[in-house]
């Protein structure tokens, strides 16, 4: 629950959407101000949709080309792109889901045995209210570390830090980890074509990477339009992969103006982040 006392301003925030997700009396740490957020009525953002399959199986040297052409033409303008046919699992990925759910639908008490510690890009956020005091995003977090190089580090994560019960849970994310680090290993080969360089260039480059998992859940909202779930920003990273639910949401400033993703079942939506456009 968010506790604010204007004459008290020791009194620490923490956030339980399962408790503001009914009041209509939203704090002022939460509200936005009109400059910051998106268009409600934004167009659609039009971006390339990658057929992962048919790419790097070698036999379609033709589909290859074409896609390194429309990816290169979407890193430049925006940096966003659809992938299809990308060989994830859909069950796991509906498993991930509904572990989400169980996960974010517990007593704040309970999720709190996660709590990110301070200096740490992983572990349970409840709106980040440990690093703002003002505009506030609308969400709380779960997020995890994960190296290729470190057998189980996702499950033995959340063994460690919420019980043997949630070993299950950890195998699920850990089996989710893997699968997005060889795909995303794969989108740096198409990103290697796209910029006219040896396919294996940026694979060899990655192969070692430290990446994070993060779940990301927003709470109903009695004031929509006040606040956000997640403000404007960049990526730091070098590669995100999202999956969208059907609510939708996500916009990108493109060409001076917010447009919206329209979510795909069964798609992934990636972007390049600041390090590969430092690459």
């Amino acid at each position: 629950m968010v506790h604010y006392l204007p004459k008290n301003e020791n009194v620490p925030l923490a956030f339980d959407g399962s408790i503001l997700g009914s009041e209509y009396n939203i704090p002022c740490q939460f509200i936005w101000p009109d400059d910051e957020k998106p268009c409600l009525e934004a167009p659609e953002l039009v971006i390339p949709t990658i057929d992962v399959g048919a790419l790097l199986c070698g036999c379609e040297p033709l589909a290859a080309s074409k896609a390194a052409k429309a990816v290169n033409e979407a890193c430049k303008k925006h940096g966003f792109f659809m992938v299809v046919n990308h060989g994830v699992d859909s069950g796991l990925i509906v498993r991930a889901h509904r572990h989400m759910d169980v996960f974010f639908g517990m007593q704040l008490s309970k999720k709190q045995k996660a709590v990110r510690k301070v200096g740490e890009s992983y572990g349970y956020a409840g709106s980040f209210v440990g690093r703002f005091s003002s505009k506030l995003p609308w969400k709380e977090t779960l997020s995890f570390r994960f190296r290729p190089d470190i057998p189980n580090i996702v499950q033995q994560y959340m063994v460690n830090r919420m019980g043997k019960d949630f070993q299950d849970f950890g195998r699920i994310y850990q089996e989710y980890c893997e699968a997005m680090n060889k795909l995303s290993l794969q989108l740096m080969e198409l990103l290697g074509i796209s910029l006219g360089l040896d396919q294996a260039y940026f694979k060899d480059f990655f192969q070692e990477n430290d990446s994070i998992l993060r779940l990301n859940h927003y709470p109903p909202c009695q004031k929509p339009n006040s606040t956000l779930g997640t403000g404007p920003h960049s990526d730091p990273t070098s590669l995100t992969i999202l999956h969208q639910d059907q609510v939708g949401g996500l916009q990108v400033f493109s060409d001076e103006k917010w447009h919206y993703i329209a979510p795909i079942p069964g798609a992934f939506v990636v972007n390049i982040g600041d390090t590969f456009m430092a690459l």
